[in-house]
C-alpha cells in the first residue's frame, strides 16, 4: 500500500484554483441509500448523477475534493482511447458493451461541459479542441485511421494538412495532424471543487478529512467506518482510484502506480500567445514518447510527461528538456521563459488502460485503472456507476464487472519500457525519413 503520495501544494492548480465547498468530518452515524467513497471526478459525478434523481448518497473523502488525481493531472479533457484503437476495443470488450462504453467515453468533454454550464463552474473551461500532430509524414496514415474511426462514430473528428496545422498551433514543424474538436482543457482543481459543490446544491452529503478504514457487512447493508463516525448504506461504491489507501483488502493491488510530471511557465505575453496555440486548445506533438500542453486562464502554458530515465529525477534538466522541446515546436516562445510551478501527480495504471469494475461483495463495487485519461474518463464514470446502482444488469454495463484481481507483476516496468520504446521506434523512423528529431528525443 503506498501513502506516500506527491506533495498536492506544489501545483499551479492548487494556487489557483476556485475555493473548495465548506464540508467537514463524518463524527456521527447517518444512513443512505449509497455511500461512495473518493472524492474525485468518477465519485463525485456518479454522486451528482444520483442525488439529481432523488437518491440519498453520502460521499466520504480521505483529504478533500480533488485531492488525488483529480486535482492534479494537466488539465486536458480528451474524450479518446489512448491505447486501444476502436476496432480493437471491440474485439476485447464485444460489439454492443464496446458501442456502448464508445459513446460514453467520447462523450466525456460534452458531459463535462454540460455539468459546468449547468452549476456555473468557473474552472477556465475551453472546448476548442484537441489536436496531435505528425512530426513523421508516415504518421499521418495512423492519424487518418484514427481520424476517420472517432469520425465513424459520430465525433468532430478530421484530418487537417501541414498548412491547416501550422494555422491551428502556430508551428512549422508538423505534416498535419489530427483534429478532434469535442477537445477541451479546464482548470482540474476548480472543476472537482465546483463538482462537489454540485453534489451539495443537488442534496447529496459530502464528508471530508474522513479516511475510510473498514468497510463491514450488517445485516441487508454495508458499515463504512471512518476513525469517528460511520455510514449505513444499501450500496457502496469504492471510487480511490490511485490514491486508493485501505478501505477494501487488496483494491490497491488492482494497479500500479504511474508517476506523471506538469509543469507550468510564467504567463505568455500577449503577442506570444497570438503566435503559440492560437487556437487555444490541447496540443500532443505525436511522439510516442508524449508530451502533452495547453494554457491555464493567466497565460501559462502547462505541460506533462512521463517521467524516463533522469527525466523527471533531474529538476535542471527536465526544466531544460522541456523548454527546448518547446522552443523546437514554437520559437516564438522566449528564452527566458521561466518555470513557475513544477508537480508530480500519481496514476493507476494497469494494462487494459480502460476503467475497471470489480464485484467487491453484494452490494460492492470498485473503480480503478483509469490509467491517464481522468478529467473526461472520470466524469462520463458517473453514468456507468449510477446504472449499477439503479440495477441495470451486469451485461448491459458499459464495463464489465470482474471478480478483484492482482495487477500482473510485470505492469512495473511495463509502461516506462513501452515510452522508451515508444521513442526509439519515432527515432528510427524519422531517421529513415530524414526528418529532424527534437531536442533531447
Amino acid at each position: 500500500m503506498n501513502t506516500q503520495f506527491s506533495p498536492f501544494e506544489e501545483s499551479l492548480w492548487h494556487a489557483t484554483a476556485i475555493k473548495a465547498p465548506l464540508t467537514s468530518s463524518l463524527e456521527e452515524v447517518i444512513k443512505t441509500d449509497i455511500c461512495i467513497v473518493g472524492g474525485g471526478y468518477a465519485g463525485m459525478s456518479t454522486a451528482l448523477e444520483l442525488a439529481k434523481d432523488g437518491i440519498s448518497v453520502i460521499l466520504l473523502e480521505a483529504k478533500e475534493p480533488g485531492f488525488g488525481g483529480s486535482g492534479r493531472n494537466a488539465g486536458h479533457c480528451t474524450p479518446t482511447f489512448h491505447y486501444y484503437s476502436l476496432t480493437a476495443l471491440r474485439k476485447v470488450l464485444g460489439i454492443e458493451r464496446a458501442k456502448n462504453l464508445i459513446q460514453r467515453q467520447t462523450s466525456g468533454a460534452n458531459i463535462a461541459a454540460e455539468y459546468i454550464q449547468k452549476y456555473q463552474i468557473d474552472c477556465e473551461w475551453r472546448q476548442n479542441g484537441y489536436f496531435e500532430g505528425a512530426l513523421i509524414k508516415s504518421r499521418l496514415s495512423l492519424l487518418q485511421k484514427k481520424a476517420e474511426s472517432y469520425a465513424e462514430v459520430g465525433c468532430p473528428s478530421i484530418l487537417i494538412t501541414s498548412e491547416q496545422a501550422k494555422k491551428l498551433t502556430g508551428s512549422d514543424r508538423f505534416f498535419g495532424g489530427w483534429l478532434l474538436k469535442s477537445g477541451g482543457h479546464l482548470n482540474p482543481l476548480s472543476y472537482a471543487r465546483g463538482m462537489a459543490r454540485a453534489v451539495l446544491q443537488e442534496g447529496g452529503l459530502i464528508f471530508t478529512e474522513s479516511k475510510v478504514d473498514e468497510v463491514e457487512q450488517i445485516n441487508n447493508g454495508w458499515a463504512v467506518k471512518t476513525s469517528k463516525g460511520k455510514v449505513i448504506a444499501d450500496k457502496v461504491i469504492m471510487c480511490t482510484g490511485a490514491y486508493t489507501d485501505g478501505g477494501w483488502k487488496d483494491l490497491d493491488k488492482t494497479f500500479n502506480i504511474q508517476k506523471v510530471f506538469v509543469a507550468a511557465t510564467n504567463p505568455m505575453p500577449k503577442d506570444v500567445r497570438r503566435k503559440v496555440l492560437p487556437f487555444d486548445g490541447t496540443m500532443h506533438d505525436g511522439r510516442g514518447d508524449i508530451c502533452v500542453y495547453k494554457y491555464d486562464g493567466e497565460g501559462r502554458l502547462v505541460v506533462s510527461m512521463f517521467p524516463v530515465g533522469k527525466r523527471g529525477r533531474d529538476l535542471p534538466y527536465t526544466k531544460k528538456m522541456l523548454l527546448d522541446r518547446l522552443r523546437w515546436l514554437h520559437a516564438a516562445i522566449p528564452e527566458g521563459t521561466q518555470w513557475d510551478y513544477f508537480w508530480f501527480g500519481e496514476l493507476d495504471m494497469q494494462r487494459h488502460t480502460i476503467p475497471r469494475l470489480y464485484h467487491l461483495a453484494p452490494g460492492v463495487i470498485g473503480c480503478t485503472g483509469l490509467s491517464g485519461r481522468g478529467v473526461p474518463t472520470g466524469t462520463m464514470l458517473g453514468g456507468i456507476l449510477s446504472d449499477w446502482v439503479r440495477g441495470v444488469r451486469d451485461q448491459e454495463l458499459a464495463l464489465p464487472l470482474e471478480k478483484l484481481s492482482t495487477v500482473p507483476a510485470y505492469m512495473k516496468i511495463a509502461p516506462s519500457l513501452m515510452l522508451r520504446w515508444y521513442g526509439i521506434r519515432d527515432h528510427i523512423a524519422a531517421r529513415l525519413e530524414g526528418t529532424e528529431l527534437p531536442p533531447h528525443a
